[in-house]
Parts: structure tokens; C-alpha cells; sequence
């Protein structure tokens, strides 16, 4: 298995973390659960962070940019005019 395909899963493995941690901060009931869940949220979207501009340097991570008349529709639908 190379690199990439290890940054992959692991990119892949962190997103799913801060789904989980997403959710404990949304459904936790005391103040002390929340934070926790959030502290580890904010650690957990670092480090996502860090393995996509890895894999942006690389080449490994592309991304398409948005042409402007298909971000103006999407504009207009969501905000009724």
C-alpha cells in the first residue's frame, strides 16, 4: 500500500472521528460532556486539516473550482430571490 492510499484511509478514518465527536457535542447533556466533545472535535478537524494540505501538496487531493453562474444558482435557490 503506498502513501497515498494511506493518506486516503486515514483522511477518511479522521472524518469519520469528527462525526463522532460532532454528534457527542450536539447530544451531550452537562456542560463538562459538551466541552469535551468539542475540545476533541477542534483537535480532531486540526489534524483533518493537516493530512488534506499533505495530500493538497502532493497532488494527492483535487479540487474542482466552482464556476461562478452554478454558484450564483445555488445563491438564488436558497435565498428565494
Amino acid at each position: 500500500m503506498g502513501d497515498k492510499d494511506l493518506m486516503e484511509k486515514e483522511l477518511l478514518i479522521e472524518k469519520g472521528v469528527c462525526d463522532l465527536y460532532l454528534h457527542g457535542a450536539i447530544e451531550s447533556t452537562t456542560a463538562e460532556v459538551h466541552m469535551a466533545f468539542k475540545d476533541a472535535l477542534n483537535q480532531s478537524l486540526d489534524i483533518q486539516n493537516k493530512i488534506y494540505n499533505l495530500m493538497a501538496q502532493q497532488g494527492w487531493y483535487k479540487t474542482e473550482t466552482a464556476e461562478q453562474n452554478k454558484i450564483d444558482t445555488v445563491k438564488q435557490k436558497f435565498t428565494g430571490k
